[in-house]
């Protein structure tokens, strides 16, 4: 599977822009592996990890705000400055979440919907 190419998100209800640059997880080891053992993201970064309707945060080193957002990308629950070694909500009809620096999800709201564009 070649390297894929990191995206934009954006909350699409408040003309936000919510990461600048996202890479995606979607298979099972860098899904599992998540932010486990990474450094902190820099600011405007963002990993999206699809399929998973929830998160834990053991083996990290910063805290982190998350998205969980359902199959119409409209997010359902938001876990802001989630320290290490504790466990997201679990909210049922979540399709995929984003992790991000504390403090990225600012501006955002249940119900918000998300898109992707490309990076510029």
């Amino acid at each position: 599977m070649g390297e894929k190419q990191p995206f934009r998100l954006i909350n699409a209800t408040r003309d936000l822009t919510i990461a600048e640059r996202t890479r995606l997880a979607d298979n099972p080891w860098t899904s599992f592996k998540g932010l486990m053992g990474s450094p902190p993201l820099p600011p405007g970064h963002a990993l999206l990890i699809t399929p998973s309707s929830s998160i834990h945060t053991h083996f990290m080193r910063f805290p982190i705000d998350v998205l969980y957002v359902n199959n119409n990308d409209v997010i359902m629950g938001i876990d802001r400055d989630l320290k290490p070694w504790r466990f997201g909500h679990f909210y049922k009809g979540v399709k995929y979440v984003v992790e991000m620096t504390a403090g990225g999800a600012e501006g955002c709201a249940v119900g918000d919907k998300i898109t992707r564009a490309p990076c510029p």
